[in-house]
């Protein structure tokens, strides 16, 4: 796994201001994860395109 890519206290915050809950230090691996999945999707989907710009629409 690579460094994580999101700031944890925002992602605390967030959570705790919707829901009142706390958050796991595991969440951050977790999102982590799914951020660089998601990234690579959008970089396979801008490549299929013929763009070396990765765009919004690129994500789905």
């Amino acid at each position: 796994m690579s460094e994580v890519l999101v700031v944890a206290s925002k992602i605390k915050k967030l959570i705790k201001e919707k829901s009142g809950m706390s958050t796991s230090a595991t969440v951050m691996a977790k999102l982590t994860e799914i951020i660089e999945r998601e990234c690579g999707k959008a970089i396979t989907t801008a490549q299929d395109a013929k763009r070396k710009t990765v765009m919004d629409r690129d994500f789905d």
